[in-house]
């Protein structure tokens, strides 16, 4: 980089070394996504979110930890073992880009790189104190970070995405620049990207809504009262607070669509004879359980016309969000019910999570991070505080459709005026 610069060469990141999540493919290097079957699998070729970086002139330091299928708000897996969160080593940093937030807060790197489908890159942003974006929907491409020994091809996203993770909003900002566009072998051909520019540049001028109750999960007092707080303090910035509006979709619809269509997704590899019980098991719901927990299953044993019935429900949940956002700019949620919970290594359908004394189903913790999922939508998560026992506190930053440049300049002014990352006090 030294030579480089020598030369009078410049590039957005020359010489900043940072690390990517173990799902990214990267020559050589083992990608295993946590299954010890592929732990001496190697790709011969970079994702392409990888080549991005490093033409931008990133060192790539190397892999950060994942849970097994990158499903879990925990890190561990038989091959490298359980991650820990730097602000308390009895408890989880997250998942599935636990890994990648806990080296940050730890201050290894100073940019990594996840993926988001229930949360991923929002739940351990939120657990250990940084900063995450979940892009919109296809706008980074995921050529090369698919399952291992899957081909490197485009891919079309459905939920998932892949977005940068920081110290800071300026740092999401930069990172997100140089990985975002079209794949060249597909989209690429005869479209470029052109975002819009970011719709305020005081906090003053934002029109915001807040919500902190979610109709189908509790959340922690501990959470709303640190939102609470955030509502207050940029209403004294001149920042129009909302915390009610007619136009907010139904978001009990939101979470049961999502859930459903979410089980769908990692139903698909399951064996035939899974399948059978799965279906069996949801045949015998009774049509008055609404639960999340039931829409899970029902998601699983989803036929193709069923899943296309929903996904067109979906189509029309999407509409109504576009039409929130001409009446407000962001929507401030929680990531999660929770701040980061102690390790549990239990089978993941019998834990229950504890969300101040009631205990509810560990799946359903995802039903505030579905909303932006579901619908395709940014969402920035940025730190906002502590709980009374120091643990971090974020907060999700929703935006509209490829309004990703508004929520992260959101988030930058936030963290302007209030401050942003403070590393954990033991390290």
């Amino acid at each position: 980089a030294d030579a480089a610069l020598a030369r009078g060469e410049r590039q957005p990141l020359l010489g900043l070394p940072l690390t990517v999540k173990e799902q990214f493919n990267i020559a050589g290097l083992p990608t295993t996504w946590g299954f010890p079957k592929f732990k001496d699998w190697r790709p011969d070729a970079d994702a392409l979110v990888v080549q991005r970086l490093k033409a931008a002139g990133a060192i790539v330091l190397g892999k950060t930890n994942v849970p097994i299928n990158l499903g879990d708000w925990q890190s561990y897996n038989e091959i490298y073992g359980t991650t820990n969160n730097p602000w308390d080593l009895k408890r989880t940093p997250g998942g599935s880009s636990g890994g990648a937030a806990a080296a940050l807060a730890a201050g290894f790197v100073s940019l990594e790189f996840g993926s988001d489908i229930g949360g991923s890159l929002r739940a351990p942003a939120h657990f250990c104190g940084v900063f995450s974006h979940k892009p919109s929907l296809d706008l980074v491409p995921q050529r090369g970070a698919l399952p291992p020994q899957t081909p490197a091809v485009p891919v079309r996203g459905d939920l998932a995405v892949i977005g940068p993770m920081a110290r800071t909003a300026a740092d999401l900002a930069l990172e997100l620049s140089v990985v975002a566009g079209p794949d060249d072998w597909m989209e690429g051909i005869g479209y470029k990207l052109a975002l819009p520019p970011q719709r305020h540049d005081k906090l003053a001028d934002f029109h915001v809504l807040v919500i902190d109750e979610h109709p189908l999960c509790p959340t922690a007092a501990s959470i709303s009262t640190a939102l609470d707080g955030l509502a207050d303090r940029l209403s004294k910035t001149g920042c129009t607070i909302l915390r009610a509006s007619p136009n907010l979709p139904d978001l009990a619809l939101t979470s049961r669509v999502y859930r459903e269509l979410l089980s769908a997704f990692f139903s698909a590899d399951l064996p035939p004879e899974t399948r059978e019980r799965i279906e069996a098991a949801a045949k015998a719901l009774s049509p008055e359980d609404q639960s999340l927990e039931s829409y899970g299953l029902r998601g699983a044993a989803i036929s193709h016309s069923e899943w296309v019935r929903q996904s067109r429900i979906r189509s029309g949940l999407r509409g109504r969000w576009q039409a929130l956002f001409q009446e407000v700019d962001v929507v401030l949620c929680p990531p999660m019910p929770t701040t980061a919970f102690p390790h549990d290594h239990s089978p993941q359908l019998a834990r229950k999570l504890d969300v101040d004394g009631a205990k509810i189903p560990y799946l359903d913790q995802m039903a505030w991070a579905g909303i932006a999922t579901l619908n395709g939508l940014p969402a920035t998560t940025m730190p906002i505080g502590h709980d009374d026992t120091g643990l971090p506190i974020g907060v999700q930053i929703i935006g509209g459709y490829l309004d990703d440049n508004t929520t992260i300049a959101f988030a930058s002014l936030a963290e302007r005026e209030f401050g942003g990352f403070t590393p954990p006090p033991d390290l």
